[in-house]
């Protein structure tokens, strides 16, 4: 199903993350995860609804059983596992841990289709996609983020 939803998905800017079919008794539900530079907006997960719906419709993939559809963001819960998810989270803490063992926390500075540079302890580190088990974002609650200087002209004149 996956397959159906790419291109028509890419056609409106999207990348479709992760596409899951869950069955409880008679229920069905489809939850498609989408993403894009720069995060999604509801605006984006409402046309990117439209488009499944469409496809859907269009095709037999669901069969004639009813179904709920749940189109979302990709979440910071879930592993990074391209270079466009590591790309997508630059300037993100992560919790890496290595194909080889081992596990360290960093800051994602850069990345391309092969490396990233992360932020360890203030030390750079580069790190091969292929070394990498898992990659989680980590939540932080109180980040503390330095102002443009722009921003903090304005507060300081008010």
């Amino acid at each position: 199903m996956e397959a159906e939803l790419r291109d028509p998905i890419a056609a409106i800017g999207l990348d479709v993350e992760a596409v899951d079919l869950s069955v409880a008794g008679k229920r069905r539900m489809l939850r498609v995860a989408v993403d894009q530079d720069g995060g999604v907006t509801l605006d984006d997960v409402a046309d990117a609804t439209r488009e499944v719906s469409r496809v859907l419709d269009e095709s037999d993939v669901m069969g004639e059983q009813p179904y709920t559809l749940e189109v979302t963001s990709r979440g910071v819960d879930r592993p990074l596992t391209m270079p466009r998810h590591w790309r997508r989270n630059a300037d993100r803490l992560v919790k890496i841990t290595l194909v080889e063992g081992g596990e360290f926390s960093g800051r994602i500075l850069t990345s391309t289709e092969t490396t990233a540079t992360l932020d360890v302890e203030g030390a750079e580190r580069e790190v091969a996609h292929a070394d990498v088990a898992k990659a989680l974002v980590q939540i932080e609650f109180n980040r503390k983020r330095s102002l443009p200087e722009a921003e903090e002209t304005e507060e300081d004149d008010a």
